[in-house]
C-alpha cells in the first residue's frame, strides 16, 4: 500500500490563468516532468494545440471554481508553494522542495490572489530581471524540481 506521508507526489495549476495556450504549454511539461496531476482554479481548461501530447487526458485534471475550494481539497500531507515575485518569496537556486507538493502559479498579469499568497507554506522565485510567461516560469520550476536536489 502507498503511504502518502513518504512517498513523492506534486501537482501544478494556474490561478486565473490570462490564456489558454499557456495551459497547454504547462500540461506538456508537468507531463514530461512527472506530474501527478494538473489543475486550474477559475478558468477552465480547453483543448490547446499545444498541448501536443494531449496531457490533459494522460493524467488526472482538476478545476475548482475558487481558491477556497482547492485549498480546501489540498491533497492530505501537500504543502502549497506559490511561485511568485515577492520579497518574501525563496529564491528557487536554493529551494528544498517537498516531497509532497502543490505548485500553484498566477496569470501574468495579476500574479497570485492576495489570499492565496498568505495561504501557501512556501513562495519562491527565480532571478529574472523581468516577469516570464507563466507556462515558462512554471517549466523552470519542474525542472529545478526534477535536479538532484535535497527535498523537505
Amino acid at each position: 500500500m502507498n503511504d502518502n506521508f513518504t512517498n513523492e507526489f506534486f501537482g501544478i495549476g494556474i490561478q486565473n490563468g490570462k490564456t489558454p495556450e499557456n495551459l497547454g504549454v504547462l500540461w506538456r511539461t508537468a507531463q514530461n516532468m512527472g506530474a501527478s496531476y494538473i489543475f486550474t482554479i477559475g478558468n477552465r481548461y480547453a483543448k490547446q494545440a499545444c498541448d501536443t501530447h494531449n496531457a490533459v487526458k494522460s493524467m488526472p485534471y482538476f478545476h475548482y471554481e475558487t481558491f477556497e475550494d482547492f485549498f480546501n481539497n489540498l491533497p492530505k500531507g501537500a504543502r502549497l508553494v506559490g511561485v511568485e515575485l515577492d520579497d518574501k518569496a525563496e529564491d528557487l537556486e536554493t529551494f528544498e522542495h517537498p516531497r509532497r507538493c502543490v505548485y500553484l502559479l498566477g496569470a501574468e498579469d495579476n500574479g497570485l490572489s492576495k489570499k492565496a499568497i498568505e495561504k501557501c507554506h512556501f513562495l519562491v522565485k527565480f532571478k529574472s530581471e523581468k516577469s516570464l510567461n507563466v507556462s515558462v516560469a512554471g517549466s523552470i520550476v519542474l525542472y529545478d524540481r526534477s535536479r538532484n536536489k535535497p527535498r523537505s
